[in-house]
């Protein structure tokens, strides 16, 4: 299944609804809330036309996506999500897999995305795909750390 991109036109109820229930079992575990509830499908396709938001739908609805965000000296990727059903299937490392190889088109010599403290399970998946933690930082408010920064180098500096 190859990734497809989404433009602004494009129906974003099911990318919303894919975020919603791929995101839902991290709500009583992180603090401060996901901005997930701020996100409305018309917020989602605002989004897809300043940055580039890619599926994986084999059918009518999406079972990944993820959204990258081209920036000065790196590629942000955020709102990587995988349908429940589809876990376990590598649909997370072809999206990766193809965040590469746009940061890799777009002349970009890394991936930076950022995860919750609280959630170190994806801490260690993100580690298993090249990543290495870079950075902390606390939401407004909080002073401790919410959110780590993870960057995976493509320059093949060590």
């Amino acid at each position: 299944m190859t990734p497809v991109r989404l433009g602004p036109q494009d129906d974003m109820a099911p990318v919303h609804a894919l975020l919603h229930a791929a995101f839902a079992y991290m709500e009583a575990r992180i603090d401060p809330p996901s901005s997930l509830h701020r996100m409305t499908p018309e917020s989602l396709a605002r989004e897809a036309a300043t940055k580039e938001l890619w599926v994986i739908r084999p059918g009518p609805a999406p079972l990944a996506c993820v959204l990258l965000t081209p920036e000065t000296d790196h590629l942000y990727l955020g709102k990587l999500a995988v349908a429940e059903a589809a876990r376990g299937t590598g649909l997370s490392r072809q999206l990766m897999d193809h965040a590469v190889t746009r940061a890799e088109a777009l002349d970009l010599p890394r991936i930076v995305l950022q995860s919750r403290i609280e959630l170190t399970e994806n801490h260690a998946i993100f580690a298993r795909m090249g990543f290495a933690e870079t950075g902390r930082m606390a939401h407004a408010g909080y002073d401790r750390p919410t959110s780590l920064t993870f960057t995976r180098d493509l320059t093949g500096a060590a």
